[in-house]
C-alpha cells in the first residue's frame, strides 16, 4: 500500500477536490422532514490510486458513489472533474463525463441480462461508442484485462458462469469504454470468499498496469486492508477519517475506524 504522489485526475478548479459540499438531500412525502444522506464530504482521489470508502450500511457510502456516477442530483457543493464543475455539464460533455467515469455495481445477477451471451452484452456497451469499429479489439482487451481468453466467454450465457466470473465481465464491459475512473460499489459483497479475491486481484492489477483511478465502496474494512492506497471512513453520511491506507488502518485516530478494525478476524491471535 502506497500513499498517493500524483495530483487527482478528478481536480477541482485551483484545487484538489474531487467533490465538496453539504451532500444530497432527500424528501420523503409532503410535508415531511428532509433527511441528508451524505453531510459534507471534502475529498481528492489521485490519479492510479485505489481509494476505498468504507463505512457499515448506513453511511452513505453508496449515496456518494452514485452522486459520482450522475444518478442522484448534488444539492449543495461541486462535483469536479479534470477542472471542470460536473453537475454544470449538459449534453454531449455529460456523455463523455459518463464514458470516462464507468462503475460496477454489487449484483453481478440483477446486472446481467439472462437471455444474453457476454458478446451480446458487450455488443450493447459498443452502441454507446457509436459501434466502434474497433469492438472486436476493444472486448478482447477488456476480457484480457479481467483474465479471460476472448473465444473462451464470448458465447456463454450467465448460468454458465460463476459468481466471480459474472463481476469479472461486468468489469470488463465497463473496460469497454476505457474509462479513466472505476467506481466498483460494494462489487464484491455478494461473492463467497474464495471468489472476491479473484476480483479485488482483477482491481488491483487495473491499477498496477492501467494507471487506473478506482474508487472502491465497502462495508468490510479488512477488504480496504487488501487493496486500498487511500482508506475514507464515513458514518451517517459523515466524512471522519481519510489518509493513506496505512495510516488509517495501522494508526486509526477516530473511534468510529477503530471499531471497524476490531471487527477484523486477527489471524495471529487465538481463538
Amino acid at each position: 500500500m502506497t500513499a498517493p504522489a500524483t495530483p487527482a485526475r478528478p481536480v477541482r478548479e485551483g484545487g484538489r477536490e474531487l467533490f465538496v459540499g453539504r451532500g444530497l438531500t432527500k424528501t420523503f412525502g409532503r410535508g415531511r422532514k428532509a433527511v441528508e444522506a451524505v453531510k459534507g464530504v471534502d475529498l481528492s482521489i489521485a490519479e492510479g490510486d485505489i481509494t476505498t470508502i468504507v463505512g457499515e450500511s448506513g453511511s452513505g457510502k453508496s449515496t456518494l458513489a452514485r452522486m459520482v456516477l450522475g444518478l442522484l442530483p448534488i444539492t449543495a457543493g461541486t462535483l469536479s472533474f479534470d477542472g471542470r464543475d460536473v453537475t454544470r455539464l449538459g449534453g454531449a460533455a455529460r456523455k463523455a463525463y459518463w464514458r470516462d467515469v464507468q462503475a460496477v455495481f454489487q449484483d453481478p445477477f440483477a446486472s446481467f441480462n439472462q437471455f444474453f451471451t457476454v458478446r451480446r452484452l458487450l455488443e450493447r456497451s459498443l452502441r454507446l461508442l457509436g459501434g466502434a469499429r474497433d469492438g472486436r479489439q476493444r472486448m478482447e482487451e477488456a476480457l484480457g484485462h479481467v483474465g479471460f481468453a476472448a473465444d473462451d466467454v464470448l458465447d456463454r450465457f450467465p448460468h454458465e458462469l460463476s459468481g466471480g466470473q459474472r463481476q469479472r465481465v461486468m468489469i470488463a464491459r465497463a473496460l469497454m469504454m476505457r474509462p479513466k475512473v472505476l467506481v466498483a460499489d460494494e462489487a464484491t459483497s455478494m461473492l463467497d470468499a474464495s471468489l472476491r479475491v479473484n476480483v479485488l486481484n482483477v482491481l488491483t492489477d487495473l491499477r498496477d498496469e492501467l494507471g487506473m483511478t478506482i474508487i472502491f465502496i465497502t462495508h468490510d474494512i479488512g477488504q480496504a486492508c487488501y487493496i486500498a492506497d487511500r482508506v475514507v471512513v464515513l458514518e451517517h453520511g459523515v466524512m471522519v477519517e481519510q489518509g493513506p491506507a496505512e495510516d488509517v488502518i495501522f494508526r486509526p485516530q477516530q473511534e468510529y475506524t477503530q471499531r471497524l478494525l476490531a471487527d477484523v478476524p486477527k489471524l495471529h491471535e487465538e481463538p
